[in-house]
């Protein structure tokens, strides 16, 4: 009897202690998202970032960057080049603020392939546009990759119509950037296999 009460109470220790652990957890990456959010509201985007995936942002973001010429515009994987180029400059956008990057292959590399270039140009904050259904998963990728530099983002949606990604993919994308982010490894080869 003095053996089980004795196994229960370690086991109620262990569980103490996990519960403890995980809730410590919790705390500090809701306040270093939280502490993200208040950065990012006292700073001044420098650039606009564009995440590829669909047309509708980039005529968005071709309109959205007449209202603030002074940034610069880099569009991650989005339409092809000519079409893209047509569309910013039918918006009077000035080519040399147009920087296109086809590297990136899903949401993750929208934002690694990126993000030490935006770095090395001094970029501290930008403004992010992407769909609105698509925003939930790429705040999450965002804050793990950006944040991993230094650099802020505000949101920028654009109406889609269309009904908010699942939480699992948001879940799994933030996972994919923190393996990124421990190991430089996007697992974009993986996340391309379960697609095809």
């Amino acid at each position: 009897m003095w053996l089980r009460i004795n196994s229960n109470t370690q086991r109620y220790k262990r569980l103490n202690t996990s519960r403890s652990f995980w809730f410590l957890v919790g705390l500090l990456m809701a306040c270093w998202f939280g502490y993200q959010q208040v950065k990012s509201e006292f700073q001044r985007p420098q650039a606009v970032l564009v995440l590829g995936g669909a047309t509708e942002r980039e005529v968005f973001a071709a309109k959205f960057a007449r209202a603030h010429p002074e940034l610069p515009i880099w569009v991650s994987s989005g339409s092809n080049p000519e079409f893209a180029e047509w569309v910013f400059s039918e918006a009077g956008i000035e080519s040399d603020r147009l920087h296109l990057d086809y590297r990136a292959v899903d949401t993750v590399t929208n934002f690694t392939t990126l993000v030490d270039e935006l770095k090395a140009q001094g970029i501290e904050s930008v403004y992010l546009i992407t769909s609105d259904d698509h925003m939930r998963r790429a705040q999450i990728i965002g804050e793990i990759v950006l944040g991993s530099r230094g650099i802020s983002f505000k949101p920028v949606a654009v109406p889609s119509g269309r009904t908010p990604e699942p939480v699992e993919k948001a879940v799994r994308d933030g996972a994919r950037a923190i393996l990124w982010l421990t190991t430089g490894y996007t697992g974009a080869d993986f996340s391309q296999a379960r697609i095809e």
